[in-house]
């Protein structure tokens, strides 16, 4: 009993002094004092680079000392992200669907505090790829393998199951609350589903095909502030909108491989000012257009330094037009500052 104390207590000492009882600022990112900005100087920048997070400390979540001790001394390694494809944000608190960890992320900055969650009511999670918050900072996550939709709340508390056999690959999400409604975006059957709050199917609308309002697996699914519904029509290389009843609205985008054009459109969200971001996986970079499908710059480079990508997927832009970018094979979600929260600060 004594040497198993001793033990205890000289393990707890070397992680004391190794800083672990201690709580930790996250480590300074010297890239980040920088201008890493785009467009690219001489041009006035309108997005700059803010931060990389590639897991809880990074975005200033510390783990407790006896999390440390734990991990010392069976050898786990630091929590980290594997593959990253979701990302959202809502006071403080990081949101990460992470399909290579089968995880979904609560990192709560706030309240310091780490969720990994692998599994749900008995569900263990296979392929979460998809986020949409509620304003009460509940979330909406997809994941395509169960063909479920699960309601979490903030703490990770389990509050509803949308599971159907309507739904064949549920890849994306998106939740109104003007509506109370859920929008959920089927790439297997080309179409969008939606029920209401308490998970009630209503309607569907789409079907394959390179028509308007029509899909070729689709990816990913967001909301304007106008309630419009914004698609990634991802295998006819365009981004479609439709009305709330799934009525066509416009288009745009085409495939190639020069500016403005679509090689592997993936993630896509809107800024404060009706700027549409695409993310594309094979360019390495995210694309903004106005309204009316004109391409107004990209950000982004081919590479694992801050600002660059690999397969980038999924985008969210906050409330405050902060932009993240899942970053998917560099294992970690980018932070910049939008078009509007660059000219703010400019503008002070």
């Amino acid at each position: 009993m004594i040497q198993t104390c001793k033990f205890w207590l000289a393990a707890l000492t070397l992680v004391c002094l190794a800083g672990g009882c201690a709580s930790s600022a996250p480590p300074a990112n010297p890239v980040a004092l920088t201008t890493l900005a785009w467009p690219k100087a001489p041009e006035q920048a309108r997005v700059k680079y803010r931060q990389s997070v590639a897991g809880p400390l990074e975005w200033g979540v510390d783990l407790h000392w006896w999390q440390k001790l734990f991990n010392a001394l069976t050898g786990a390694g630091a929590q980290r992200f594997v593959r990253p494809s979701a990302v959202a944000e809502a006071g403080g608190v990081l949101y990460v669907a992470d399909p290579g960890a089968q995880s979904l992320w609560l990192l709560d900055r706030p309240h310091q505090s780490i969720r990994q969650i692998t599994q749900v009511n008995g569900d263990a999670l296979r392929s979460p790829v998809a986020l949409a918050l509620r304003d009460d900072g509940a979330v909406f996550l997809a994941d395509s393998a169960l063909n479920k939709v699960f309601l979490l709340g903030r703490d990770g508390a389990l509050l509803r199951i949308i599971a159907n056999p309507a739904l064949a690959r549920p890849v994306g999400v998106a939740w109104s609350e003007a509506k109370q409604q859920l929008y959920v975006l089927d790439s297997k059957r080309h179409r969008i589903t939606v029920f209401d709050q308490e998970g009630n199917l209503l309607r569907h609308f789409g079907e394959r095909g390179n028509g308007n309002g029509q899909f070729n697996h689709p990816t990913h699914l967001t909301l304007a502030a106008d309630g419009s519904l914004l698609i990634t029509d991802a295998m006819n290389f365009r981004v479609q909108g439709l009305s709330p009843t799934g009525d066509f609205l416009w288009q745009f985008g085409h495939h190639g491989d020069g500016s403005g054009d679509f090689a592997a459109p993936k993630g896509l969200a809107v800024d404060s000012d009706g700027h549409y971001y695409v993310v594309d996986a094979l360019f390495d970079t995210v694309q903004v257009f106005t309204r009316d499908g004109q391409l107004l710059f990209a950000f982004g480079d081919r590479g694992a330094q801050p600002g660059e990508m690999a397969l980038p997927r999924g985008i969210f832009i906050s409330k405050e037009d902060t932009v993240y970018v899942a970053d998917a094979f560099n294992q970690r979600v980018q932070v910049f500052m939008g078009i509007v929260a660059t000219r703010k600060e400019q503008a002070k």
